[in-house]
């Protein structure tokens, strides 16, 4: 589908999800199955901020949900990436606001429609971290957070190793290597087919309201089963976003980093800046592209060609009241304009096969821009939605 043909097209309305839902990063909602016709999306937040077991299956070819069974463990935060034969991973997360990481995971199997807990634990518990799939089948588990003494929320260096195809008395995690830094809510991006994993951006807790934002990447080899610094980016960011757009260079997208510029003044808005890494042995490097037009937070990118991302919702990270409808497409430095969402919505799950894309929950708006504010002082009035919507092939 040329870049003519996604301008012309628009949104529509799609089946509702099963629940109205919210998830925060680019690892926990939704993923592509094995074969490219179904997108799995599971576990998330509601409207209390409490973790759901629901789970869904949208079909791009009947254009309909189907529902397996509920996860046994209710999780939010988690990293959801797909397994061979259209079979699922999830990983970790947290039950309860404020309660402690978990370290369970369960496999979907789309013959059975049900999950299945993985018989032994990670080797640390963790939520906010990433979930990659590497070129020898394992799947690359890393950083995240967990609480340390007193309740507080710390980053994670660790990272370890699932095997998928493990027998019943072999324990499927294996400790791996390290990363540098100490990460959470980062972004890792498949390169070279499996071979080379990029991770970047996310924070680091410190303990107060505004967790600083990261700059720092870094890639892991699966030959020598080791982390290496990679350049860093321009700019730091946490609810980003990274596509890949090709098998040696990413495109990253907006996100927050509130704090005070290099002339002094203090910048709580989501960033507009892109740039593009390009893979190297040496650890590659970053380039500038044109910027978006508005900053936005918490928005979803998809790949929907050879070289091209579409990018859409998200939200202001100054209130994030309202979320965005607008989406724009990247192609070779440049942005155009494509048709916007019918409801604007910001941590919301997304997913592409080709050039159709499918989205669907998140928030629609908060604070004063809900439809219904809370009886209680002090608290914040959260909209979720459960709706949603598709694109491409006339939708």
């Amino acid at each position: 589908m040329t870049s003519a043909t996604l301008a012309a097209d628009a949104w529509s309305s799609a089946p509702k999800y099963v629940a109205a839902v919210t998830w925060s990063g680019q690892h926990d909602a939704a993923v592509l199955l094995e074969g490219g016709k179904k997108v799995l999306v599971a576990g998330g937040a509601d409207a209390a901020s409490l973790s759901v077991k629901h789970s869904a299956v949208y079909d791009f070819e009947t254009k309909t949900w189907s529902q397996p069974a509920q996860l046994g463990t209710a999780r939010q935060q988690h990293a959801l990436v797909a397994l061979p034969g259209g079979k699922a991973l999830i990983t970790g997360g947290f039950s309860a606001p404020g309660g402690p990481a978990l370290a369970t995971a369960e496999v979907f199997d789309p013959v059975t429609n049900k999950w299945t807990p993985v018989p032994k634990p990670m080797k640390a518990g963790r939520w906010g971290h990433s979930a990659a799939k590497l070129s020898n089948g394992l799947i690359l588990i890393a950083g995240g957070s967990t609480l340390r003494p007193g309740g507080k929320a710390m980053a994670l260096r660790t990272a370890e190793l699932f095997k998928p195809d493990a027998t019943a008395t072999e324990d499927p995690w294996t400790q791996a290597e390290d990363m540098t830094d100490a990460r959470t809510g980062h972004v890792a991006v498949v390169l070279q087919d499996g071979k080379t994993v990029l991770v970047c951006g996310g924070s680091t807790p410190v303990g107060s309201a505004d967790d600083p934002a990261l700059a720092f990447c870094e890639l892991y080899d699966t030959e020598t089963k080791k982390w290496k610094p990679a350049a860093t980016m321009h700019y730091p960011r946490s609810g980003h976003t990274a596509t890949a757009l090709s098998g040696t260079s990413v495109l990253v997208t907006g996100g927050k980093a509130p704090g005070v510029t290099a002339d002094g003044a203090f910048d709580p808005f989501a960033r507009d800046t892109a740039e593009v890494f390009d893979f190297t042995a040496a650890g590659g490097s970053w380039k500038d592209v044109k910027s978006m037009p508005g900053g936005r937070a918490f928005h979803r990118a998809v790949a929907v060609g050879a070289g091209k991302v579409a990018v859409f919702g998200g939200a202001d990270d100054v209130t994030n009241e309202a979320g965005y409808r607008s989406a724009i497409q990247y192609e070779a430095g440049n942005w155009t304009s494509l048709p916007g969402l019918t409801i604007g919505r910001w941590g919301f799950a997304a997913a592409a096969a080709g050039a159709e894309i499918v989205v669907a929950g998140g928030i629609a708006s908060t604070g004063l821009a809900a439809a219904e504010q809370p009886a209680e002082p002090g608290k914040r009035a959260l909209e979720l939605t459960m709706t949603a919507e598709k694109f491409g092939s006339s939708s």
